[in-house]
């Protein structure tokens, strides 16, 4: 149960949306956007959100898109990863949804709800950042298109009372080689000691990493060294491991030794298989 009661609206546009944040957020009440709610549920159970207002998202339309028009696919933050998993419309993200928890979850887990939360994995992420894809965001302005790499650092970072409507991919995307790698302690629904997805456009190998740092990322950086054939790959891996953005992680889960272990290994498997090495 919740331990604190709170206001329930569901605006049928975006514009409505944002005004109704915007106005509640006037009348100090601390308003926060619902899409899928596992998380916000689960946060609240725990005490460690609050709020007397959400602003329920899925009742708008363009936030449940599924479709490739003009070359893109167009996917509305409201759409849920077992809906992903099975359309398989972009095969990289409906295997990286297909990771994400257990079947059940993944029926009301949403991929915007997935890349907005506060969770540290947010593993739904990880293909838009390796295809380049933009996010449609609503403002009080309007409607702005950015390029995903733009925006997201850690975390996607939103202007108050913005929120995520749809993201954008130019549908080549769909049809280069790729792999995506999780690795767990125990069972596959656990949450990742390290999650790897990668792409291979042009000759080269796109990485996107979960697990490895306190937060999901792709580097620019660290794919210009692991793609540089002039050194033994051994040495490409070390070299990146030596530039990550953060230490990696060291928890209860598992010790910053042994992810570093499982990453190094993980990442020449996916080498190897990409056809990255000289």
């Amino acid at each position: 149960m919740i331990p604190f009661d709170f206001e329930y609206y569901k605006p049928a546009s975006m514009m409505e949306a944002v005004d109704t944040f915007r106005l509640l957020n006037t009348q100090g009440k601390a308003p926060l956007y619902f899409n899928g709610g596992t998380e916000i549920i689960t946060m609240a159970r725990r005490s460690h959100i609050f709020t007397e207002a959400v602003i329920d998202i899925k009742g708008i339309p363009e936030c449940n898109t599924l479709y490739i028009q003009n070359e893109k696919l167009v996917i509305g933050a409201s759409v849920a990863l077992t809906q992903l998993e099975e359309s398989n419309i972009f095969p990289l993200l409906g295997r990286a949804s297909r990771k994400v928890a257990d079947h059940t979850v993944r029926n009301k887990l949403t991929v915007g709800g997935n890349i907005c939360g506060r969770i540290t994995f947010r593993e739904a992420v990880l293909p838009f950042l390796l295809s380049d894809s933009k996010v449609v965001l609503a403002e009080q302005t309007g409607i702005r298109n950015v390029p995903i790499n733009q925006v997201f650092n850690k975390t996607l970072n939103l202007e108050e009372g913005e929120f995520l409507v749809q993201l954008v991919t130019d549908v080549g995307y769909s049809q280069f080689p790729f792999m995506s790698i999780k690795k767990t302690k125990q069972e596959k629904s656990a949450y990742p000691l390290i999650s790897i997805d990668s792409l291979k456009k042009d000759g080269q190998i796109r990485f996107a990493f979960s697990g490895v740092c306190p937060f999901p990322f792709r580097s620019s950086n660290i794919e210009q060294v692991l793609n540089d054939k002039t050194i033994p790959l051994e040495l490409r891996i070390n070299k990146a491991l030596s530039i990550l953005p953060a230490p990696i992680n060291n928890n209860i889960e598992a010790s910053a030794e042994y992810r570093e272990f499982v990453l190094k290994n993980t990442l020449s498997d996916i080498i190897l298989m990409l056809g990255g090495r000289n």
